[in-house]
């Protein structure tokens, strides 16, 4: 694709958004995010039938424009070149933030807390996925092995990789949001070790009658107990822990805030959490899991099929952070998480979409669209599908694609199959499941199946045109077909 193609798009949208009206600029990996004095002023339509653009939303307190990966890039690049007011992500995130109150607020708090640790945890699923196949007897017999000849450093090696993360968990989450929260991560990231020092009783120990560990009593009536796998806490602390250090800084004397800040945040923030707060949400946090697990687990894939469909809404809609929060509890508390396993089908049914597209359409411009947006969703990436085809043409293809995901998520719920990480979708998502054989063929299986499209994918109906004679020359009318004549007013408004 030329450069001036990038320039011409970038050109369009500042003059169709409007120079005075873009407070700011800055991109992420798929769209360009504009603060703008008004939104109403912008002709959407007009927008959409720029080449490139693949779609458009306002949320988050941003104007979004869906350009896709690499195109993004090089569009905001065009638009700096013109002396556009541009601001990193950072800077234009702090902005939105101020604006946001309520639930936006806690969704993108959410999001912002996780999305960093999330690399983290997906490759700790792997390791995981690679002790599973190493320490098999059924594999290592191919070899003429078995684990039973796996010397006992390899193993306390293997361990240190798939355990560690999870083991201090809290302390990863609490450095995350503490930084989120404005404080200092460091001081984040001490007061998440101090909940899981192995000094305290452990959690999980204390809550296992057959381990013989108990909670040391404070006072004679306040149990203390370590906060391993609890995110609630380690989240609560973070905000505490964050406020008071805000707190602190405008009176401590500048002589002792150096010492004198971090000792009081971690004293009176450890006191609290772990004397009132952390019982408590744990609690209340394995409560959650336990409702998770129940609706997964409903007969018939009912509770897979309710998640499968609705989660493609939430990602549209910016309310899927909370599935990570939820997500975690359950890596931390059971080892497992099924819930990415039913969301991750929605995945597969939109590469479906697009190959259905790609297959079906005459027009080139909708061929191309539909092949990037696929190459973006076979890694993840799923707003160029969501916003250049579900959401473009009509509802035909996203009610389709929602009914497929639940469909496939409800089947693996029956099947009980679990992933034993998070972060990894679509072609890498295979990833969290090589840990047992059956767990990745029904994954695979399944995936395919929700990755299947026949028939019109936009929903014109295949009734046949009729043939007439118009100036001496036969055009077709009635109902629009996929190889009608450019003359056809549906076809050009649905640009199929």
């Amino acid at each position: 694709m030329a450069g001036t193609d990038y320039r011409q798009a970038a050109s369009r949208i500042i003059e169709i958004v409007g120079r005075d009206n873009i407070m700011s600029a800055t991109h992420c990996v798929t769209r360009l995010r504009l603060i703008v004095k008004d939104k109403d002023k912008i002709d959407e339509k007009k927008l959409e039938k720029i080449p490139l653009v693949k779609g458009t939303l306002f949320n988050a307190g941003q104007y979004q424009i869906i350009l896709g990966t690499g195109i993004v890039n090089k569009v905001y690049a065009e638009m700096e070149s013109m002396g556009l007011k541009t601001l990193s992500k950072q800077e234009q995130d702090e902005i939105v933030k101020k604006q946001q109150k309520g639930v936006k607020w806690m969704m993108r708090t959410l999001g912002d807390i996780f999305i960093p640790i999330i690399p983290v945890i997906a490759a700790t699923g792997l390791f995981m996925g690679l002790k599973g196949c190493i320490f098999n007897d059924n594999v290592l017999g191919l070899f003429g092995a078995s684990t039973a000849m796996i010397p006992d450093y390899i193993v306390t090696l293997v361990n240190v990789l798939t355990e560690t993360a999870f083991s201090f968990l809290p302390a990863i989450i609490c450095w995350s949001a503490f930084k989120v929260f404005g404080g200092t991560p460091v001081i984040g990231i001490v007061l998440g070790l101090m909940l899981v020092s192995p000094i305290l009783p452990n959690a999980y120990s204390v809550a296992d009658p057959k381990s013989g560990v108990d909670a040391v009593m404070a006072f004679g009536v306040i149990p203390i107990v370590g906060c391993q796998g609890s995110v609630l806490t380690a989240i609560l602390t973070a905000l505490i822990g964050a406020n008071l250090e805000k707190k602190l800084r405008k009176v401590m004397p500048n002589a002792l805030d150096l010492i004198m800040t971090p000792f009081v945040i971690m004293l009176v923030t450890f006191l609290i959490v772990i004397l009132g707060i952390g019982p408590v949400m744990h609690v209340i946090e394995l409560g959650l899991v336990d409702i998770v697990e129940k609706l997964v687990h409903l007969p018939l894939g009912i509770g897979g099929f309710i998640i499968g469909a609705t989660y493609p809404l939430l990602v549209i809609t910016g309310l899927h952070h909370t599935y990570t929060m939820i997500e975690t509890s359950l890596l931390a508390n059971t080892g497992f998480n099924p819930v990415i396993t039913l969301c991750a089908m929605y995945g597969f049914a939109n590469v479906g979409t697009c190959l259905a597209f790609f297959v079906k359409s005459k027009k080139e411009s909708v061929r191309q669209t539909s092949i990037g947006a696929m190459l973006s969703q076979l890694f993840g990436i799923s707003e160029p599908v969501l916003f250049g085809i579900q959401l473009r043409y009509n509802l035909k293809p996203l009610i389709i694609m929602l009914c497929t995901s639940g469909l496939g998520a409800a089947i693996l719920s029956i099947l009980n199959i679990q992933s034993n990480s998070y972060g990894l979708a679509v072609l890498p998502s295979y990833l969290m499941y090589i840990y047992e054989g059956r767990q990745l063929f029904w994954y695979f299986v399944v995936s395919v199946f929700s990755g299947q499209r026949k028939g019109d994918p936009s929903g014109r109906s295949k009734r046949p045109h009729i043939l007439t004679e118009t100036s001496g020359r036969r055009i077709r009318r009635g109902t629009c077909g996929w190889n009608c004549e450019s003359s056809c007013g549906r076809h050009d408004r649905r640009g199929v």
